[in-house]
């Protein structure tokens, strides 16, 4: 009987671990009408709320606020990080919590929890879902409050059959030196669940730790049997609930909370399709008004559940990936999150790009169709959810514009790789530069999933080796973009100059790179039509090593001269355009321009040739607007930064140096003292106010003669051309030129041949996340702007928030030596985050002071705890050895440098004693300290008799001929004892 029980348990085990399928199985129930999702939401928030005292705390934004390990919010544990952690702000609302509840909106695509791959491949996964939860904090209840409650809720109020339901509890783990959780596994059992449906697992089902570091814990789950008796069972789980009693510390080894806490979490979409008696959580109302709307609007036939080979033409899967993508970029752009091109925008991106390719080539969807189906999102989660009904039209029309732009994007890709395919042999690769092209090339930017896919359709490998060393390609690239050097790129000689200047051939006309204006929505486009798009001829094209051809191709790396360009060259501290071209009549290859650069007036682009380019083509340039539009903000920033700086320290700072790139900008400085806090802070508020103002930027060229002797006017050591570009912030140029203005020591008026925005607010915010001395009297200040300033804000209010609290706490004083020593180790790690983390350098200055002082306070809180009670250790260690020249003993402490304390104060105590102490420590690890008495024989040293001990158990030991300490493992401590004092027996 016992076998047959096992043999069914390790059945089990496999079938959770499974994750079975929905298809096939039975429902709960077919006969009663089917409750709404809407209706099951609102019975567990009230049940928490009026039956057990909840507090119902509204969804956090599925954006992180400060928390730059997360790209999207993917639990409803995230907001309540600071109180496991012990950071709270005790002033703040939070610090009041005790018993909650509330539906989290929860995003899992990108990071280390993404089921973005596998949306539309089966009949569950989603990116966005709800996460149903209750919390209990500071021991406000613990495990059976926590059981009885979600027992009750599922059987009492949604009515799920016990007989349908099993449980899952810690079985221990040996290694950790962690026993079964019995404590849960009994009160299931006494809640009636019979013993044969409480399965025990190991810690990697039922083991839930936070990170690497942190509040950790047992989690007990309920599972529910979805085959309902009729064969096998087949368990998903439904809940999972989790009790926090450890920390898991930076050694590895677990401690005990001084606060234990329950963290509860059950899925929304997979309850309601349990209690619908559904088979896919995509027959649920959640989904079903959303599937109807995409039948109606794009006239594919209807929706019917199929998956795999079953699924002829993947419409169904298409179906899933618009329904379950359209449902994201809602909840996401409603909680401020947009498509854009890195982290979490970047990722977003993927996703409607993802969304509008199934929706458009397997559903054969009508342009502008995806934006139709916001109304529906909103019909469905808007009452919960009330920030979707108030930007519900910003939604569709943000998705409409990024619809339509990809949707250009995605028909040039679609030819190139056909073009591609067809020069292919039956066993080739789909070449990795080709891919890479369509993916990080100008407004092309298909994903490389993406790309990836479209070629898994037609059976065709990519070239990932290639692939690999792109991105590692790139990843330098952009190193070196941090920090820049002078990078190797193609140029043209003084004999390549000469035969250009001998031919007649005229310097390249860059001027359509300032041919662009903003339009009412923001967007910025040129007098073409489309932003950075140009016609030109090809007049020249050099090898890699400088040699003119008058063709290339097959992949080469190229210099390509045109006679003129939309392409900015790097100049003035700008980073050069990049984007790609394509043959006029020809849109189905692409050029990737990898940089552009000045040489001698013109302009050369770097370009690698897939095909055969010639002297005498036409092409058009398209250039990567993403990009460019990040350098455009980037560098108006730093004209308003030059400006506040002067405004700030005074007229006599000088600009010694700049250098931008989207990523982020550097402005070097000449000071007479290195900034204070004050000042940095001083500096940000005024480029925020006028960016706030929204202000006009004008730009004129004009004599070079008319900017001399204008005040304020700033320019660098250097020679400008004639005539000149004027920048002009919030004052028509010819304004600020005019000498009896004074309008230029106001505002920032530059001489500047970079491209800029054409309005202040497009910046956003500017954040100084960093600063160093070059050299005596130049200062190097580091900036982002945009969405990246944000972030950096929302960090340091996180990290000041922790230090607040961590002061609180050391106010408020330790009892223990091990509360104060994780007090002490909480400074350390602020410490750390704050020294590295991005964020306002003001603030970091401010932070770093504040933890220095604290550091100090908490060590002598240490000293003090430690102190104490080494001295009441000792006095019973002395009650117990009264007599003789020797202590060998075991004494309880938490730390090495306790343990020395202990052993040091016996030896003042009793002078001619030699004290050898052991303390055992989790997993059978032990730490040793000894001290050898100045009466004692020379032969005899404290670092020997420590070495010899600490070998004995594995380990090592260090120290000098008078006190030593070391470390080891033993199962045997009485062992170790007596080979401590045979030892030490031996010398005396």
């Amino acid at each position: 009987m016992a076998a047959s029980v096992a043999a069914a348990a390790g059945r089990l085990r496999r079938a959770i671990r499974r994750s079975p399928s929905w298809r096939g199985l039975r429902a709960l129930s077919s006969e009663a009408p089917p409750i709404q999702a809407a209706a099951v939401r609102d019975a567990f928030l009230s049940f928490f709320r009026d039956r057990h005292g909840h507090r119902l705390v509204p969804s956090a934004s599925v954006r992180p606020r400060g928390d730059p390990s997360l790209l999207f919010v993917n639990a409803g544990m995230n907001q309540f990080k600071p109180i496991f952690l012990g950071t709270v702000d005790p002033r703040s609302e939070m610090a009041g919590f005790r018993r909650v509840a509330n539906s989290q909106k929860c995003v899992r695509a990108g990071g280390r929890h993404s089921d973005l791959e596998d949306v539309g491949r089966d009949l569950s996964h989603h990116t966005f879902f709800e996460m149903l939860g209750n919390w209990a904090f500071g021991g406000e209840y613990f495990k059976e409050e926590a059981c009885s409650m979600a027992w009750e809720l599922l059987t009492q109020v949604y009515g799920i059959p016990e007989d349908r339901l099993w449980v899952s509890y810690f079985g221990g783990d040996p290694k950790a030196g962690l026993g079964p959780d019995l404590e849960s596994r009994d009160i299931w059992l006494s809640l009636g669940v019979p013993a044969s449906r409480v399965l025990s697992f190991g810690p990697e089902e039922n083991f839930w730790e936070m990170g690497d570091t942190g509040p950790c814990g047992p989690c007990t789950e309920i599972h529910y049997d979805l085959a309902g008796g009729a064969g096998a069972p087949q368990l998903v789980e439904l809940w999972n609930l989790v009790f926090m009693q450890h920390n898991r510390e930076a050694d590895g080894s677990l401690q005990p909370l001084p606060q234990r806490h329950v963290d509860t979490g059950m899925g929304l979409e997979r309850l309601v399709a349990v209690l619908q008696g559904r088979l896919s959580t995509y027959d649920t109302d959640l989904f079903s008004p959303l599937l109807d709307a995409i039948h109606q609007g794009c006239g594919a036939p209807p929706y019917s559940g199929r998956i795999g080979a079953a699924d002829e033409g993947r419409t169904d899967t298409a179906y899933r990936v618009v329904a379950d993508h359209i449902r994201t970029l809602s909840v996401c752009i409603a909680d401020g999150v947009s498509p854009g091109m890195s982290g979490a925008p970047l990722v977003l991106r993927r996703i409607l790009r993802r969304a509008v390719r199934f929706s458009t080539e397997v559903l054969r969807a009508p342009p502008g169709f995806l934006g139709s189906l916001v109304p529906v999102v909103v019909e469905t989660l808007g009452d919960a959810y009330p920030e979707l009904r108030r930007s519900s039209a910003q939604i569709a029309s943000l998705v409409s514009e990024d619809e339509a732009a990809f949707l250009a994007s995605l028909q040039r890709g679609r030819r190139v790789i056909e073009r591609t395919l067809k020069r292919l042999g039956p066993s080739d690769v789909f070449p990795a530069e080709v891919a890479w092209s369509l993916s990080l090339s100008g407004n092309l930017g298909l994903p490389l999933d993406l790309v990836e896919l479209m070629l898994e359709e037609k059976g065709v490998p990519l070239d990932t080796a290639g692939l690999e060393r792109l991105a590692q390609e790139e990843a330098q690239h952009r190193a070196l973009q941090a920090e820049p050097v002078q990078e190797q790129g193609l140029r043209l000689n003084v004999h390549a100059l000469g035969e250009l200047q001998r031919r007649g051939v005229p310097p390249t006309d860059d001027s359509p790179k300032y041919s662009y204006s903003l339009q009412p929505g923001g967007s910025y486009i040129s007098a073409l039509a489309e932003f950075g798009t140009c016609e030109a001829q090809v007049l020249q094209l050099y090898t890699e090593d400088g040699t003119a051809v008058a063709s290339i191709g097959d992949g080469q790396r190229c210099g390509l001269l045109l006679d003129k360009t939309n392409f900015y060259a790097e100049q003035g501290g700008q980073a050069s355009d990049r984007g790609y071209l394509v043959l006029v009549g020809q849109q189905d290859v692409l050029f990737p321009v990898a940089r552009a650069q000045v040489c001698g007036g013109f302009i050369l682009h770097e370009v690698v040739a897939p095909e055969r380019l010639r002297v005498g083509d036409q092409v058009q340039l398209h250039v990567d607007e993403a990009w460019r539009l990040s350098c455009m903000e980037k560098h108006t920033a730093i004209h308003l930064l030059n400006w506040a700086l002067r405004q700030v320290l005074g007229p006599g700072t000088e600009q010694r140096g700049s250098h931008l790139n989207p990523e982020r900008l550097r402005f070097d400085v000449a000071t007479q003292a290195p900034l204070t806090p004050e000042q940095l802070r001083a500096v940000e508020v005024t480029v925020q106010k006028a960016v706030g103002r929204d202000e006009a930027v004008y730009m004129e060229e004009v004599a070079l003669a008319r900017t001399a002797h204008i005040p304020g006017l700033r320019s660098l050591d250097e020679v400008y051309p004639d005539p000149v570009r004027v920048v002009s912030v919030g004052v028509p140029v010819a304004h600020a030129l005019d000498p009896a203005s004074q309008a230029a020591l106001h505002t920032s008026v530059e001489l500047c041949c970079g491209t800029h925005l054409l309005r202040t607010g497009a910046i956003g915010d500017l954040v100084i996340i960093g600063e160093r001395q070059l050299v005596k009297g130049i200062t190097r200040l580091l900036a982002v702007n945009g969405e990246q300033a944000q972030q950096a804000r929302e960090v340091g209010q996180r990290l000041a928030q922790e230090v607040e609290a961590a002061a609180a706490r050391l106010n408020q004083g330790s009892r223990h030596v091990v509360e104060a020593h994780r007090l002490s180790k909480d400074m350390g790690r602020l410490t750390d985050a704050v020294d590295t983390a991005t964020m306002p350098q003001w603030q970091r200055r401010e932070l770093q002071a504040t933890l220095k002082a604290l550091q100090r306070r908490a060590n002598t809180a240490v000293r003090k705890l430690e102190m104490g009670q080494a001295a009441q250790k000792t006095q019973e260690l002395l009650q117990r050895h009264m007599e003789g020249p020797l202590i060998v003993d075991t004494v309880s402490t938490e730390s090495l440098s306790m343990l020395v304390k202990v052993v040091r104060q016996l030896c003042t105590q009793a002078p001619g004693t030699s004290v050898l102490l052991l303390s055992p420590q989790p997993l059978g690890k032990v730490l040793c300290a000894c001290q050898v008495a100045q009466s004692a024989t020379p032969a005899f040293t404290a670092e020997a008799w420590a070495l010899a001990v600490c070998s004995h158990m594995g380990g090592k030991a260090w120290g000098s001929r008078v006190v030593a300490q070391g470390t080891g493992s033993t199962a045997d401590l009485e062992a170790a004892l007596s080979a401590a004092r045979a030892y030490a027996l031996n010398q005396l």
